[in-house]
């Protein structure tokens, strides 16, 4: 008894050793391979005498970055907004509409085909009706951001709430809990899951969706997103600025990808298999 009361502390800090490890190759291992790309761009930008206005070198993007952060970070702040806007409107809207999708099979049958034509539709064929009707280039890019995120967190939504036990279900009614019981405190919760991976997608689309319906507008001035400085950076062949941009918009990318999964693991990891840490 007293042997395994002395080593259950070995164990553990040993556990927590091996854990820690793991999290250092985790950061490591990603950083390793980006400084390795770089290394191999810089030498084959030196070694092939490629000219800066074809394929510049890392140091002369880094510079751009730099130089034009004036000019790069209210552009970034533009896209960054649409995104987050379009974001929070398809979250909102994916799940209202879920919610009301699955209350009846008829509702479904009758409503979600026009959510699949929207989402079926290319955004580039009919952002020029958008920027016709709606009251600004602004309030254009934003519907446009939004109606590509909507689909995927709506279905992942009406997905997660039509998977829930029928069991589970039996029994909430053998309790007699209401329809608004049942949805609160069983489908919702059964759900979240499927929402979270509506969540990640959603948050990618909204930003895909943001640059592309920018570059159908084609806004201009101080207004205007990364898109735009993609577009006139190309324009004057100013490549390391176009890079720059480039390199912007990809950490913008990562970082929505970061949040929306510390998001669904803080939700998920006490309780979902997903999320659970085993040991074998």
């Amino acid at each position: 008894m007293s042997d395994e009361t002395d080593t259950s502390p070995l164990l553990v800090k040993g556990t927590a050793s091996v854990r820690r490890r793991d999290l250092a190759l985790r950061i490591a291992i990603p950083f390793l391979v980006i400084a390795l790309l770089i290394l191999v761009w810089y030498a084959y930008v030196k070694l092939s005498g490629v000219p800066p206005y074809i394929l510049p070198g890392p140091a002369a993007v880094a510079n751009a970055f730099v130089t034009d952060w004036g000019t790069l970070a209210p552009a970034l702040w533009v896209t960054t907004k649409i995104t987050f806007m379009s974001l929070m409107l398809a979250l909102v809207g994916g799940v209202g509409f879920a919610i009301f999708l699955v209350q009846s099979r008829w509702v479904e049958l009758a409503f979600y085909p026009l959510a699949v034509i929207l989402q079926v539709t290319p955004i580039v064929a009919i952002s020029p009706l958008i920027l016709i009707y709606a009251p600004s280039t602004q309030v254009a890019l934003l519907i446009c951001a939004f109606l590509v995120a909507f689909f995927p967190i709506l279905s992942n939504m009406v997905q997660g709430l039509k998977s829930v036990d029928h069991n589970l279900i039996n029994l909430f009614e053998l309790y007699g809990a209401s329809r608004w019981q049942t949805l609160i405190h069983l489908k919702i919760p059964a759900a979240q899951p499927y929402f979270m991976t509506g969540l990640r997608i959603g948050g990618g689309l909204a930003l895909i969706a943001a640059v592309v319906a920018e570059f159908a507008a084609g806004s201009a001035g101080a207004g205007s997103g990364l898109a735009f400085r993609l577009l006139e950076a190309q324009y004057r062949m100013n490549i390391p600025r176009l890079f720059a941009a480039l390199l912007m918009l990809s950490m913008l990318g990562v970082a929505i990808f970061g949040l929306t999964t510390l998001i669904a693991w803080l939700s998920l990891h006490r309780w979902h298999e997903s999320s659970i840490k085993r040991e074998n």
